[in-house]
């Protein structure tokens, strides 16, 4: 066996520091060593690493162990040394029969390939009485009375070696140990194996040794090895220069912090922060493992490795005992006691604490049953307060803010000099490739493994973020304070005063959002995807049926892939870019071979080719992508195909009593008006072909459709990375964007199917917990109503005043035929249903006159949008001309919203900012450099950030 770590030179034998001698801050080579996997988010703004844990590659095995006298030690400190050349003087004695009477079960054993060097040490020549070894003076005896040591993997270790020896003699000491210890020890070839110890008193008195294995055969020193073979683990790439840079500076802090790590020491740190420094502002910092927060939520989700407190209050630091006033807990070695010990400070609401990224850090402690509160600010928030325009300029992670001179301000001089820098800059290493040259991609280990074996540098790393945390707040406070803040034009104090009465509330309350999560039928997710499937195989089934009257090997095609798509339709043809370059008539590609009969004896081939070639010729498009060939997106194929209604496009073949026949047999009686045909219908010869041809092109669009709804929102609504326990899931809501508008993400629920395109009703998915009810409110048209109020406009204000459908006012207003229309009775702008009406009556504007009444709910959403008549040419697909005049008719009852309009084009000019009804202001810093194209969106975002950021504003006042 040979313990983890690699091995020093020997140590004189008689050396008698003990093992367990090292400070309790040192990095110990005992400590267990996992396996995981490591990704980069931007989460968290780029300061914490997500974790996917394995439980390591290796074999696991039941029985117990037995060791031959090839048993040896790999350690580090010199008096496991010792330890490590008596069991091998132990090893080669053998009684006549080849045996002790002696055994030991250690317990399930775990197998890691690691490969590390074995422990050179001479082999006793000759066989020593059990008497001479158990001698008085012996390392067992030497040790027999030793007290615990502090880090009970280094004891561990030690009373392993202990354990095996003192069952060989009764008369010997046993070994003061803990119960059911735990040891991490090595096979001769390498192999690292973890052990649990029983008592003792409880070990049978039997230890056969392997026959085979004797002191005169070197080449039998293997025979106790594991069958498994194991490779070792690749070498390390040496640092870069940034790396040691970063990590000298990075290591002068250590000094300044205390290691938390047992429950007594807890004890004394909480009664410092619940009493003596209860009035001060606390920073505090988390890092954890077993989480990747691009797909999980941190609700149920995470495991808390250590976090840090970093207290003050007017320019005074906490001092926690000889000048530490950093807290570092342990809680991956120091258990979920120490954690818990902090559940007086935590759960004070009268205690100040600051966060960065506070719903992530909240979410992970109260994984623990430990319910925080006290939420005094969030630094994200108030960075993005102080200035909504770095999202190009260094960001809003801890290390962009940190980093930032403008930002951060007069700093004490050990942290200026230090600075935040990522755990890539500091841990990360080049990977080694199999010629042992360094790779181009940057590794990091997993945090348990930094935090174990990187330990001092570590224990820096994760303080100096909640340092780093508290010096923000305060640089930042001072900014805001010294920004007015005006609500409504009305002066009401400084931009700190607007984050205390309305931003740090509703943070606090989306959190809770967060966790309290909403509950997802998961049975009917199930039931409506199994619909979906058959759908999409059905109308996939139905263009290659189509498909294949052209080209045979069509049946074969994957109807996802745009390449395949392409070569059917546009074969041939020259990329508009790149003159002379032409796509082939005909291509061979290698699809999956579904066909399952083939000659008997023969294995089924796993791939098969299929040759497709162009089945149109000239077939018009005018949608191109990047590289120049036609496009085969959802959007180029709806306008190949037309509107063709979908009832016609899920029509099955084997309908033959129907009067029209089959779908794949159109009949004249189908639709007799081709003029909603799209550009396939005359490039296929027009008629039944042309018919055709539309509703094979129109069940592409379906497939796309349905794939949408299926990876968008079935299938990611079922999964477990979103949800709890309780089979609830928890978004993450951000009100740290650019506009200041509420975003949801992981899911996203506020981008659920609109009604009119929710097939398969998965809003009904979402449900209410037995004895509740689901209310659903929403404001109606909230943005133009803001509008109205910031424009001061007396129509769009009158025309909300009077209710109803405010679209169908607004093409009244536009459209002089369809006043007359409502004035002369003849259409109505809305209906309420009495008891025994069906149906109005006179039909409703929305119905007779649709078409209009589209043009002016998109104008009306538009228009709050900043979109300009090319842009909604582009929309409508008409002419500049034509949507000039359009816009011309929307302004002429709406000559405030011009103006204000204008207004807003100014201020964007001269302060480079505008306003939201609240007084929160979006910042546009390059507006005096920017170029016509840049001129012309920042100006659509001007008009459009006071209606944005005055939404999520007046939610929140609500």
């Amino acid at each position: 066996m040979a313990m983890a770590g690699t091995a020093p030179a020997p140590a004189p034998a008689l050396l008698r520091r003990c093992p367990c001698s090292a400070p309790p801050w040192a990095p110990s080579p005992f400590r267990p060593r996992r396996r995981g996997r490591s990704t980069m988010s931007p989460f968290t703004g780029g300061r914490r690493q997500e974790y996917s844990h394995s439980s390591g590659a290796g074999i696991q095995d039941n029985k117990p162990l037995k060791f031959g006298v090839c048993v040896n030690f790999n350690v580090q400190s010199s008096g496991a040394q010792e330890w490590a050349a008596e069991s091998k003087r132990l090893s080669a004695i053998r009684t006549s029969n080849g045996t002790y009477k002696g055994s030991s079960h250690l317990g399930p054993a775990i197998l890691h390939h690691e490969h590390l060097e074995d422990f050179k040490s001479s082999k006793q020549s000759s066989a020593h009485s059990l008497r001479q070894i158990m001698a008085p003076n012996s390392l067992a005896n030497r040790h027999a009375n030793m007290e615990p040591a502090k880090h009970h993997m280094i004891n561990r270790a030690a009373t392993a070696v202990s354990a095996l020896a003192s069952v060989v003699k009764d008369d010997t000491k046993p070994v003061n140990r803990h119960s059911e210890s735990e040891v991490e020890a090595h096979w001769p070839n390498g192999s690292k194996f973890h052990a649990s110890l029983p008592k003792i008193s409880e070990i049978e008195t039997s230890l056969p040794f392997d026959d085979k294995a004797t002191e005169s055969d070197p080449k039998d020193e293997n025979e106790c090895s594991p069958k498994e073979t194991v490779q070792p683990s690749p070498a390390k790439a040496p640092l870069s220069k940034e790396s040691k840079d970063a990590r000298k500076a990075l290591a002068t802090i250590y000094e300044k912090v205390l290691v938390v790590d047992d429950v007594k020491s807890a004890r004394r740190v909480v009664q410092l922060l619940t009493t003596k420094y209860r009035n001060f502002i606390h920073a505090c910092d988390t890092e954890v493992a077993n989480i990747d927060v691009k797909q999980e939520t941190p609700v149920g989700h995470g495991k808390v490795t250590c976090f840090s407190i970093y207290s003050g209050t007017s320019g005074a630091e906490a001092d926690f005992g000889n000048g530490k006033t950093c807290i570092w807990v342990d809680v991956l070695d120091g258990g979920r006691d120490v954690l818990m010990e902090f559940s007086p400070f935590f759960e004070d609401s009268s205690i100040r604490k600051v966060w960065h990224n506070y719903s992530f850090d909240s979410h992970v402690i109260e994984n623990y049953g430990i319910k925080v509160s006290g939420f005094h600010a969030d630094t994200m928030h108030l960075a993005r307060l102080w200035d909504s325009s770095r999202r190009t300029d260094g960001g809003y992670s801890l290390e962009g803010l940190t980093n930032d001179h403008r930002v951060l301000g007069v700093v004490p001089k050990e942290v200026q000099k230090i600075g935040k820098r990522s755990m890539k800059t500091i841990f990360g290493r080049k990977k080694i490739k199999k010629d042992g040259s360094e790779g181009k991609i940057t590794a990091i280990e997993p945090v348990e493994i930094l935090q174990r074996e990187d330990r001092e540098l570590w224990i820096c790393y994760s303080s100096l973020d909640s340092m780093s945390t508290l010096r923000l707040y305060e640089s930042l406070k001072i900014k805001l304070e010294r920004m007015p803040w005006t609500f409504d034009g009305v002066p009401r104090g400084s931009m700190y005063d607007f984050y205390e009465e309305y931003w740090r509330p509703f943070g606090a309350i989306l959190v809770k959002m967060e966790t309290a999560g909403m509950l997802v039928d998961r049975a009917y997710l199930s039931e409506i995807e199994k619909v979906a499937v058959a759908q999409r195989k059905l109308v996939a089934e139905k263009f290659r049926k189509w498909a294949s009257k052209y080209c045979p090997d069509a049946k074969y095609m994957n109807v996802n892939s745009d390449i395949q798509i392409r070569q059917l339709f546009f074969g041939g043809i020259e990329n508009r870019f790149k003159p002379g370059e032409f796509l082939p008539k005909s291509r061979a590609i290698k699809v999956p071979n579904d066909e399952t009969a083939v000659a008997e004896g023969k294995k089924i081939p796993k791939y098969r080719t299929i040759e497709l070639f162009s089945i149109v010729e000239d077939l018009q498009t005018e949608i191109f992508t990047a590289s120049g060939w036609p496009s085969v997106s959802g959007d180029a194929l709806r306008n190949l195909a037309g509107k063709v209604p979908s009832d016609l496009v899920y029509t099955t073949d084997d309908v033959s009593n129907d009067e029209c026949g089959s779908d794949s047999e159109i009949s004249d009686c189908d639709l007799e008006d081709t003029s909603s045909y799209g550009t396939a219908y005359e490039a296929f010869g027009g008629g039944k072909k042309g018919k055709e041809a539309c509703h094979a092109i129109a069940a592409l669009c379906e497939i796309c459709s349905i794939d949408s709804l299926i990876s968008n929102f079935i299938l990611p609504l079922q999964g477990n990375h979103i949800s709890c326990k309780e089979g609830r899931i928890h978004c993450s809501l951000n009100i740290n964007t650019e506009t200041g508008r509420l975003s949801a993400r992981t899911p996203n629920l506020q981008n659920q199917p609109a009604l009119e395109k929710d097939r398969y009703k998965i809003r009904q998915a979402f449900v209410a917990a037995p004895g509740n009810t689901l209310i659903v409110a929403d404001y109606g048209q909230l943005e133009l109503r803001i509008l109205a109020h910031l424009a001061g406009c007396k129509s769009m204000l009158d025309a909300f005043k009077a209710g109803g459908d405010f679209h169908s006012r607004t093409a009244m207003n536009m459209y002089q035929h369809i006043r007359e229309a409502v004035e002369e009775e003849k259409v109505i702008l809305e209906w309420h249903p009495q008891p025994g009406q069906e149906k109005p009556p006179v039909p409703l504007l929305k119905d007779a006159f649709g078409a209009e009444r589209r043009k002016a709910k998109m104008l009306n959403f538009s228009i709050a949008y900043g979109k300009t008549a090319h842009g909604l040419a582009r929309d409508w697909k008409v002419s500049v001309k034509e949507a000039k005049d359009t816009l011309k008719l929307w302004y002429s009852d709406r000559k405030e919203v011009k103006a204000w309009q204008m207004k807003q084009k100014a201020l964007a000019q001269e302060r480079c900012e505008v306003y939201t009804l609240l007084g929160r202001s979006r910042r546009f810093p390059n507006m005096a450099h920017a170029t016509s194209g840049q001129r012309g969106h920042i100006e659509r975002a001007a008009i459009n950030a006071p209606v944005q950021c005055s939404r999520c504003c007046y939610v929140c006042n609500a």
